[in-house]
Order: structure tokens, then sequence, then C-alpha cells
């Protein structure tokens, strides 16, 4: 049986088509780097995304009841791994990691077929934060 709180969750389920944009990070100015993802269930406890954009990364989203709160577990082919806190209510998808290298926030709107988010990072405890990049996830299937 699912949780509830994981059912919310649902809606991600599916194939996307991604869109990195706005990057300080990207030449020249106004790139963009496209890519895939694929969000699926793990059993009933776990939800799973593999992307493709510009190198493979993977995030598992579950919850702690205890705790009332989802987290997020992220790897990437560089080897990096970082556990981010997460919200997901109405339409606002938010992961926040505050670690001792810097902290980064996602910070997006969900829709059925369309997601549009940024990455933000900050390298002084969050007193400051600076754009990353915008993320745009559009649904190619259910």
């Amino acid at each position: 049986m699912r949780n509830e709180k994981l059912e919310l969750l649902d809606g991600l389920v599916g194939s996307w088509k991604l869109t990195l944009s706005d990057a300080w990070f990207l030449e020249p100015e106004g790139a963009e780097g496209y890519g895939s993802a694929e969000i699926e269930w793990l059993g009933d406890a776990f939800v799973v995304m593999k992307c493709d954009l510009d190198g493979d990364l993977t995030v598992v989203f579950g919850r702690s009841d205890a705790n009332d709160a989802y987290t997020a577990l992220y790897q990437d082919d560089r080897g990096v791994c970082r556990v981010f806190a997460m919200t997901f209510e109405d339409s606002r998808w938010t992961l926040v990691r505050e670690d001792p290298d810097f902290h980064q926030r996602w910070i997006a709107e969900v829709g059925p077929d369309l997601i549009r988010g940024r990455w933000e990072a900050s390298d002084d405890q969050g007193e400051t934060w600076r754009k990353d990049f915008d993320l745009t996830y559009e649904r190619v299937e259910s």
C-alpha cells in the first residue's frame, strides 16, 4: 500500500523532455541544453527519477512519516552524492540542501504536463543566492 503523502508524487511519473536555460555556465549566452527524464515508482515506497542531461543522474524520493518530511537522495555520474529536504504541496516543489560546501535549492511550479523551475546556489550559507539555471520539464508521456 502506498503512503498517502508519497501518492502525491504520482503526477511526476512518466517520460519528460528537459530544457536547461539561462545558465551562467553555458556559452554563448542564451544557449540551451536538452535532455530527458524517466520517473517511475520503485515498489510502493519510493519514486525514482533518472535523467540524462549532459551526464546521467538519479534521484530517489522518499518520505519519513515520523518527521512528516520528504527526502531526496541525489547521485550523478561524477560521483557526487547529495541529500535534499523536499516539499511538494499543491503546485509547488522544492528541494533544499544546506551542506558545508555550499547551499543549493530547487524551486518549481508543477502542472500536469509542465514543470518550470530554477536551481539556485549560495556560497555564504544562504545569506545570498545566485541562479544557476532554469530547468523545464515537458511531459512526453504518462
